[in-house]
């Protein structure tokens, strides 16, 4: 999965990539221009002061006026300050500027993800996304920062300063433009080499936040089981690989400072020396080889700058493909031109439904599914693991598209439906019991924001929910963990339960949704529904009979496809797999995810 990942993002045109990631500059247009602005003023400033100071050692000094070395000493000085006050200016629009797009970008991908289908979600690990969220716009940002600031800067201050070179001493100069072609050379080969360790480095940053994600979020089964010295030699493997990637790639880059610090030192002597013998002959003053000396740092340091932006740039042009990946991701599942905004009723239809996870898969995870469920019917569905029983109902609210035939809600096939309006009209409790940070009624609103709290503590009664909430300190508005951590498995099923009835659906989705609810309140719970919410069309996974042996119809599932169907008495004559599964829950030695043939 991650190879796919990896040819994906890296196949993606650069002008593609500078397209996405510009338009995102946005509301941040004006500190992107006034930035290298800024930092061309500061050059110009710098670019003056060493020949003022050629004038006054020539001029002042060694003609010995104090009125020349104090009129030139005190534009100096301004010019200094102008340049310090340009410099501090293209600081605070630079880190305007790239802080902003780092902000529009994370804003775009995660609302890029949100629209995400379910199979858009599966080509992605969790830790590849935070990531590309997280250090690839950092990345980015960093380079942004420098391009607008250095970028302009360096390559601006070294074209002045060999510019001036030739001015004072054509001659002289050229020593210049040669070291300047030397390392200019050197640093090419250099950062073609580093590029390639670089790209592999966010491989490595996936892994290292795939541990340390893993890790905490089951810090509890990691402790359960005393595994903490398997999972640190697991987080010191990542750490490991990822210290040894980018001690490759630094390592090629130290590299540039001696050869670079060589080329200055071997500058300085030769002008020094054929400088000297220029002032014998009278053809270059003292302040003028002072000048060419200051220049020679001002463009050894500039071809330095440039090297670390060129660095920065194809870390970030890989980080760039990353976050356009994500960006340009297109949802799977998509409206219809005029979609329908009205759900008839909770009435059910799989007609001729083929369905798998990867469409060009070479056998399908549902096969032949023929259904047809009435409105306010109750149906059960059992099955051993990977019969396809969350598959089977993970396509009434179209979380997935059928790859053959058609689902249809209200008698309509639910890819002519608003996604949202679909959605809304069907509830799912699905087998991990996810609740969010904040109060007890906010996650019970994420069924429907605008319940107030007598739908609320109705949905909980019918859910069981109330009676340990009542007992909570500060009741609907207690504070719950991230996760719901601060309850038990129990607790957070019945709270998941209870924010799906808020819904007011016309369909519910229980997939396993009660395993860690006793059998007394999972009896309970269903005979609420069935008083409360006759209308409404239920769908219960589970893995205990008990928990779907009163409902309308039950649903056998086997290999993917629908073996029985009928009620509990029909299926305990005619379904050899049900009446298996029944006798080893009931006191019988056969195990409910055996072989069943």
């Amino acid at each position: 999965m991650e190879e796919k990942q990896i040819r994906s993002y890296e196949s993606i045109p650069l002008g593609v990539c500078l397209k996405t990631i510009g338009a995102e500059v946005k509301q941040f247009t004006f500190a992107s221009f006034a930035t290298p602005i800024a930092m061309i003023l500061e050059v110009i400033m710098e670019m003056m002061v060493p020949l003022l100071m050629a004038k006054i050692i020539d001029d002042g000094i060694e003609a010995g006026s104090m009125e020349v070395i104090l009129r030139t000493g005190g534009l100096m000085l301004i010019l200094s300050i102008l340049g310090l006050a340009s410099g501090i200016a293209g600081g605070v629009f630079g880190a305007k500027a790239s802080a902003g797009l780092a902000m529009n970008l994370r804003a775009k991908m995660y609302r890029s993800i949100q629209t995400y289908s379910f199979s858009n979600i599966d080509k992605y690990s969790t830790s590849g996304l935070v990531t590309r969220l997280t250090t690839d716009i950092t990345n980015i940002q960093n380079a942004y920062q420098m391009l607008l600031r250095m970028a302009m800067r360096a390559p601006m201050s070294l074209i002045i300063a060999m510019t001036m070179t030739v001015i004072i001493s054509p001659k002289l100069s050229s020593i210049y433009l040669i070291a300047v072609c030397f390392l200019g050379l050197f640093l090419f080969l250099i950062i073609r080499k580093v590029s390639v360790y670089f790209r592999q480095v966010f491989e490595k940053y996936d892994d290292l936040n795939a541990s340390v994600q893993e890790n905490v979020s089951a810090i509890r089964v990691v402790k359960a089981y005393v595994r903490e010295d398997h999972e640190r030699k697991r987080f010191n493997k990542a750490v490991e690989n990822l210290y040894r990637m980018f001690v490759k790639a630094e390592s090629l880059m130290v590299t540039n400072m001696p050869v670079m610090q060589a080329t200055v030192y071997a500058c300085i002597i030769l002008v020094s020396w054929f400088g000297a013998k220029a002032i014998i002959k009278s053809e270059l003053s003292t302040g003028e080889l002072m000048s060419l000396l200051a220049y020679c740092m001002n463009i050894l340091m500039s071809l330095m700058i440039l090297s670390m932006i060129f660095v920065m740039l194809t870390m970030s042009l890989a980080s760039a493909q990353r976050v356009t990946e994500v960006i340009k991701e297109e949802s799977s599942l998509k409206n219809p031109e005029d979609p329908l905004t009205e759900v008839k009723d909770g009435s059910v239809e799989f007609k001729g439904v083929n369905f798998g996870y990867n469409a060009t898969a070479e056998e399908f995870v549902l096969k032949d599914i023929n259904l047809k469920v009435r409105s306010g019917e109750m149906i059960g569905i059992i099955g051993g693991t990977g019969s396809a029983k969350s598959s089977l109902v993970s396509l009434i609210p179209r979380l997935y598209d059928v790859i053959e035939g058609e689902v249809k809600v209200g008698g309509v096939d639910v890819r002519k439906y608003d996604l949202k309006v679909l959605r809304d009209q069907v509830s799912m409790v699905l087998q991990q019991n996810n609740l969010f940070s904040g109060t007890v009624l906010d996650n019970l609103r994420w069924g429907d924001e605008n319940a107030d709290l007598e739908d609320c503590i109705a949905a909980c009664r019918m859910a069981q929910a109330d009676e340990f909430i009542e007992k909570m300190k500060d009741k609907y508005d207690s504070k719950l963990e991230q996760g719901g951590s601060n309850l038990s498995g129990g607790q957070r099923q019945r709270l998941c339960i209870a924010r799906a009835l808020v819904k007011k659906p016309k369909i519910i989705i229980f997939d396993d949704s009660t395993s860690a609810v006793d059998t007394a309140t999972d009896a309970k719970i269903r005979k609420a529904m069935n008083e409360e919410i006759p209308d409404t069309t239920i769908f219960i996974i589970a893995q205990r009979i008990s928990s779907v042996m009163n409902a309308d119809r039950i649903i056998v599932m086997d290999d993917g496809r629908i073996s029985d169907i009928g009620t509990h008495e029909e299926l305990m004559k005619s379904s050899e797999i049900y009446r298996d599964v029944y006798e080893s829950q009931t006191g019988g030695t056969k195990d409910f995810d055996s072989p069943y043939n």
